[in-house]
This record gives structure tokens, C-alpha cells and sequence, in this order.
């Protein structure tokens, strides 16, 4: 089957390239005219097509299964209905939401030989997982001002995280989330691309696109680049500054037991922002000119599979009142039975 691609693609260049040159557009892509991109995805790696589709359905499926519970739980059990776990569901919503926007495409390509996407599906993918992306950004900060109020501030932590706050911060995150992507997908779509309709990637994501660029950029990715580095850089520095109050805090604490306690509650979202924050720097605030498109591709299945799927294990297995919820629906479940 990969053979059969691979044959489909040469077959689809040769005829592109004649046509491009015959009709003087030296390659650029009409997508006036609707024209489809092609994902290369993993096709390269014929051999690891099989174990990829395997495993990441596995892992797809862990995803949906944890953060659906996560949701579910917070719903369900009134000891989970305070701020940390608000946002929470907030956060297991947002991973559900930005691996389905990207790995049942990944599936079909994986699992079929059509690998075509439109311009306009890739545009609109590329706006979703840009924005979703965005949003969990903002979503961790506020997050580490929930764990500084209850950290901090224990005595005004009830005062400080108002309900109504709480929505407005999570409503700035989503809001400030779909700006951001706007402002990307739209430097991306005024950018003339040229060359064939390959984009070497799984699916649309904004390094690929840049290296389809046929004019000078340059202008262009600054921006781009300022405002990755503002989306990113800046709550990695508001998150530093609050752990940094955090942890001279609790240092201060004299009870063992209460450091513990304090650590405990900031532990698992620390991992989390170590986790996403990592692979979003190395993948997006890198020169597009040393951008690999191969260890791109793993980096993405990094944070688009990998991460989602072990948000709700680790807030599970570092969470008592969460491991407490899950043994109460699960008892009341027997019950019932």
C-alpha cells in the first residue's frame, strides 16, 4: 500500500509540475481553485504505518476515556466542586477537543491511501488546533493562580476565587485563545505558497505551511514569531513567578505534613505545564530555517497524543479527593447492580 502512495504521489508531481510550468504560474498554489493538499503523515516510515495506527488508537482511546471521566467526575461529585477542578474539566474538555481535531485524520491516513485534505479543511484545522493550543496556554496559567490563592493566600482563597472570577478567567483563556489563532491564520492565509500540494506533517500545522512560502517572508514570520513567543513565553513567566511565591510559602511552612500537602496539590500541574510547555517551545520557537519536518512530525505526537492522554492520569494518581470521587461512583455503581 505504501508503495501504491508513494507511485500516487510521484504520478501527482509530475502532472502538478507540468502543469505549472505550462501555464507560467512557476508552481504556486491556485487555491482559488480548491485545490487539495496531500499529508504526508508517515509514509516515509512505510514500516512503522501499521504499529503507529495501532498504538495511537490505543492511546486515542485512553484520552477519551480519562478525560471524559475527569469531566464526569467533577460534575458528579460535590467535593470537586471548587475552582482547581473547574478548571480542570475546563483543561480535560480542551484535550478532548484538540486531539479529536487531529487524530482521527491521522487515523484515516494511516489506515487508507487517500490522504487528501482540502485547502479549506486545512485552513480551518489549522485555526482549531492553533486556537485549542492557545486557549490550554492561557487555561495553565490561570491555573497557577488558582494553586497561588490556595497556596498563599489559604485564609482569602474562598474570597479570591469567586465563581464569578472563575468563569471570567476561563472565558478570557477562551477568548484570548481564538484571538491569537485568528491573528496567525490569518498572516498564514495572506502568504502566496508555492510548490506541489505536499504538506509533510500529519496534519496542518503552521511550521509546515511556512516552509511552503514562495516570496519573502520574513516580515511575515516575525510576527508570527512574536506572537508564539507571547502566547508562550509569557505565562511560562507568570507560571515561574507564581511557583516562585509558591514554593518560598510553603517553605515557611514548619509541619512536614503541611509541605507535603502544599507540594502535593501543585505537583500534577506542574508536571502537566512541563509536559506541554516543552514540546510547544521546541516545536514553535525554533527558525522555521532549522525546523526538521521529521522530528517535527514525532513532536507532535507528542503533545497532540502523548500529553492528553496522560493529563488525567497524573491529576488522578497524585489526587486523593479525584481517586475518592472515582471509588464513590464506582461503589454506587455496584449498588446499583
Amino acid at each position: 500500500m505504501a508503495f501504491i502512495i508513494r507511485i500516487f504521489i510521484q504520478n501527482r508531481e509530475a502532472s502538478l509540475e507540468a502543469h505549472f510550468s505550462s501555464t507560467g504560474t512557476a508552481g504556486r498554489l491556485n487555491t482559488s481553485l480548491g485545490e487539495d493538499f496531500i499529508l504526508v503523515g508517515f509514509s516515509d516510515w512505510p514500516k512503522l504505518e501499521l504499529p503507529f495506527f495501532v498504538f495511537i488508537s490505543i492511546f486515542y482511546f485512553l484520552t477519551l476515556f480519562g478525560n471524559t471521566t475527569i469531566i464526569i467526575l467533577t460534575r458528579l461529585d460535590i467535593r470537586l466542586h471548587t475552582p482547581m477542578y473547574f478548571f480542570l474539566c475546563h483543561l480535560s474538555f480542551l484535550d478532548l477537543c484538540y486531539t479529536t481535531s487531529t487524530v482521527p485524520q491521522l487515523l484515516i491516513n494511516l489506515h487508507g491511501s487517500d490522504r487528501t485534505i482540502t485547502y479549506g479543511g486545512c485552513v480551518a484545522q489549522l485555526f482549531i488546533v492553533l486556537a485549542l493550543g492557545s486557549i490550554e496556554c492561557l487555561l495553565l496559567v490561570v491555573m497557577a493562580f488558582d494553586r497561588y490563592a490556595a497556596v498563599c493566600r489559604p485564609l482569602h482563597y474562598t474570597t479570591i476565587m469567586h465563581p464569578r472570577l472563575c468563569q471570567t478567567l476561563a472565558a478570557i483563556s477562551w477568548l484570548g485563545g481564538f484571538m491569537n489563532s485568528l491573528v496567525q491564520t490569518g498572516l498564514m492565509m495572506a502568504m502566496p505558497l508555492c510548490g506541489l500540494h505536499h504538506l509533510n506533517h500529519f496534519f496542518c500545522e503552521m511550521t509546515v505551511f511556512l516552509k511552503l512560502a514562495c516570496e519573502d517572508t520574513q516580515g511575515t514570520e516575525v510576527k508570527m514569531f512574536v506572537a508564539r513567543a507571547i502566547i508562550l513565553l509569557l505565562p511560562v513567566s507568570l507560571i515561574l513567578v507564581s511557583y516562585a511565591h509558591i514554593t518560598r510559602a510553603v517553605l515557611r511552612v514548619n509541619s512536614v505534613a503541611g509541605r507535603r500537602k502544599a507540594f502535593g496539590t501543585c505537583g500534577s500541574h506542574l508536571v502537566v505545564v512541563s509536559l506541554f510547555y516543552g514540546s510547544a517551545i521546541y516545536t514553535y520557537l525554533q527558525p522555521t530555517s532549522t525546523y526538521s519536518q521529521s522530528e517535527g512530525k514525532f513532536a507532535a505526537l507528542f503533545y497532540t497524543i502523548i500529553t492528553p492522554m496522560l493529563n488525567p492520569v497524573i491529576y488522578t494518581l497524585r489526587n486523593k479527593d479525584v481517586k475518592g470521587a472515582l471509588r464513590k461512583v464506582l461503589w454506587k455503581g455496584r449498588d446499583l447492580r
